[in-house]
């Protein structure tokens, strides 16, 4: 049998896309039957294998592999198409069989027969393959035949033909077929696929305007497009997806930018697969999910990116969106191509790199361990005693500003203890309003505006840290009352206030405009992009580093003051905004430490959990060290409370004196 099959194919294919399998397959199975096989009827042994004959009418053998001491299927190549059955004319399918004989020398693949008989519309091909069983066999010839006339028709490529082609795609991507790729001996198959579809294309010239070539599985939109085209132009799909009957959205979007680098009128043409993402899934053992259309596109050479915008198939707020670039050689998604410049729950607008290497997108979805409702109640319960905290500081500053402000160095540490807590509150209050934010693609705008405050208040707060230790360096190396106290203030504001504010400014302008201020998901400084959240740590963890240096010189100068220097008499000042830098530094430095690391390990919940923690919790902080902890601030806590005590007890008294001594006017 094994030599008669390998006589018959070199008899009449120099090798035919179905013979070459088969011949493939003899000589595999001739080298592997004498090693390891066993009877598929018998107990298997771990890693061994078996085959299994076809059903009658196919050709090929299956192949099952011992795996945790069951027989698993392992690859299929059953086929109901060959030479002799691919043709619609049996007649004239016998007549090459007659062709083949040693007087004749002329040999022919499938697809150089089919050349031959149709080559202006393929469609004599057609019917047997559509009537054909979508069997792992049958799938790997088509994908052969397929990769065979795109390299064939290399030009004069007309939409009949277009039509035909994709009738042979759509055939083998129904979504009925997507488990029975799994077997196909080729792994590489569906890739193959891809770039096959995508070779054809690109040799299509479109007589016409536009260009729509619909079948279920495969959708095909083309249009033609110049530098003086009026408007911005795109490419809308919507297809089925899962066997239901919902659609979802793909669309291409033609940057304008990018059409006016067109030096002469060109075609933009771009394909939609519905099915593919998970077939490629399931050939390559993708971990991550396929979770809207493959828009391949076919552009001028002048486009260097493009947009595209993707409606999710499973439209899940806990999961991480990636945008991909399919990577040809590697098969495999590519995540450095693109770019997310937003994401919602439904929708993801991606932004991708265009080269002769990456010509077909879409997007993934990861599991989002994190997203749990511990870190939910943690954020609210925290933010609401951070915020409750901040203001019991504040109202307590109010209580007792007279009494704590009598010096100079008094007055400028309650400054910046207020201005410290005033920046947090509305920080988290930013944070409460960017939580309200679900869909950021239909709320970009006001994500960016509650990032834009958050980011400047946030920087505000350690900003006013550095203000509290520059007031220590003031204390210590520069004479008291030499500087006017306007100037003090003035200064201290255009730091605490002014850096910041400057900071934010550039963020913004650098990175909104190519979409990469905002995170795809939340309302914060984007990381994945442009790296944008590197604004806010980099001054945050300086000025830390700054505050520890200079808590250090306190430590070294204030050992031995000079008896009656100005530094002598406000030493204990001096001590006590020490241990406020000392120990709300590295509390802040410390939560966004935690910020970074959830960046970089941003599926650990134990992460996500510690940072919720700090970050909810740093007003309460401020609220302990900044005021309970003040000597100063107690002592004139307790002499208001006194005064008021006393005072009501005069109340008391008076209106006591009254009710026992009556006027004469009460007679």
């Amino acid at each position: 049998m094994s030599l008669a099959i390998l006589l018959f194919c070199l008899a009449f294919l120099q090798p035919t896309e179905s013979c070459k399998a088969h011949c493939q397959d003899v000589n595999k199975n001739r080298v592997q039957m004498s090693s390891k096989s066993q009877d598929c009827e018998n107990p298997c042994i771990e890693n061994s294998y078996c085959f299994q004959s076809c059903a009658a009418g196919l050709e090929g053998n299956i192949r099952f592999l011992c795996r945790n001491k069951e027989w698993q299927k392992s690859t299929d190549t059953c086929t109901s198409l060959n030479v002799l059955t691919i043709f619609e004319n049996k007649e004239k399918t016998f007549n090459i069989l007659a062709a083949t004989t040693p007087k004749i020398r002329t040999y022919e693949t499938i697809s150089d027969a089919l050349m031959r008989r149709c080559p202006e519309n393929l469609s004599c091909i057609l019917k047997n393959i559509q009537e054909s069983p979508q069997i792992p066999g049958n799938i790997e010839v088509i994908v052969q035949l397929l990769h065979n006339i795109s390299r064939v028709m290399s030009e004069d490529v007309d939409e009949v033909r277009m039509e035909s082609y994709s009738i042979m795609v759509n055939h083998i991507l129904d979504s009925r077929s997507i488990s029975n790729w799994v077997f196909v001996p080729e792994k590489r198959s569906s890739s193959i696929l891809l770039e096959s579809v995508i070779s054809f294309v690109r040799n299509l010239f479109m007589k016409k305007s536009s260009l729509d070539i619909s079948e279920q599985f495969i959708h095909i939109l083309g249009i033609s497009i110049s530098k003086d085209s009026p408007q911005e132009e795109s490419l809308s799909f919507s297809m089925k997806v899962n066997d239901t009957e919902d659609e979802i959205i793909g669309i291409v979007l033609l940057p304008w930018e990018e059409v006016r680098k067109l030096s002469l009128p060109s075609q933009a043409i771009s394909i939609a697969f519905p099915t593919l993402g998970a077939i490629l899934e399931a050939s390559f053992f993708e971990n991550d999910i396929m979770n809207g259309l493959i828009l391949s596109v076919i552009l001028p050479q002048e486009f260097e990116r493009i947009s595209l915008v993707f409606e999710k198939i499973a439209k899940s707020e806990h999961s991480r969106t990636h945008c991909v670039g399919w990577h040809p050689t590697e098969n495999k998604w590519d995540r450095k191509v693109c770019e997310m410049a937003l994401d919602s729950p439904d929708q993801a607008l991606c932004s991708c790199k265009l080269n002769n290497r990456f010509t077909s997108f879409s997007i993934l979805m990861s599991p989002h361990n994190p997203e749990s409702p511990v870190l939910i109640y943690i954020m609210y319960i925290g933010l609401g005693i951070s915020i409750g905290s901040l203001i019991l500081c504040l109202i307590i500053e109010a209580i007792v500003w007279r009494e704590v402000t009598k010096t100079e160095i008094s007055y400028l540490r309650h400054v910046c203890i207020v201005n410290i807590a005033i920046t947090l509150l509305l920080a988290d209050v930013g944070f409460v309003i960017a939580s309200f934010f679900n869909d950021l693609v239909l709320h970009h705008t006001g994500c960016v505006v509650v990032t834009f405050f958050i980011h400047f208040f946030y920087l505000s707060v350690f900003f006013w840290m550095f203000v509290m230790a520059l007031l220590i360096l003031y204390g210590i190396v520069i004479v008291f009352h030499t500087i006017p106290k306007s100037v003090v203030m003035t200064s201290a504001f255009l730091v605490g206030y002014g850096a910041p504010l400057i900071i934010a400014i550039i963020t913004v302008a650098a990175t909104e405009p190519v979409g990469g201020y905002v995170r795809p998901m939340t309302c914060w400084l984007n990381w994945d992009n442009t790296k944008a959240l590197l604004a806010f740590v980099i001054p945050a963890l300086a000025i830390v580093v700054l505050n520890l240096i200079t808590v250090g010189m306190v430590i070294i100068k204030t050992q031995r003051p000079s008896i009656g220097s100005p530094m002598a008499q406000d030493i204990a000042t001096i001590v006590r905004i020490s241990k406020n830098v000392a120990i709300l530094t590295p509390l802040l430095g410390l939560t966004w430490g935690f910020g970074i690391a959830i960046v970089i390990e941003e599926n650990s919940l134990a992460l996500h959990i510690v940072f919720s923690l700090l970050n909810a919790f740093q007003g309460f902080f401020i609220l302990l060290f900044g005021t309970f902890l003040d000597q100063k601030i107690r002592d004139a806590v307790k002499a208001r409370i006194s005064s008021v005590k006393a005072l009501s007890r005069l109340s008391e008294k008076f209106s006591s004196d009254l009710s026992h001594h009556p006027t004469k006017g009460s007679h």
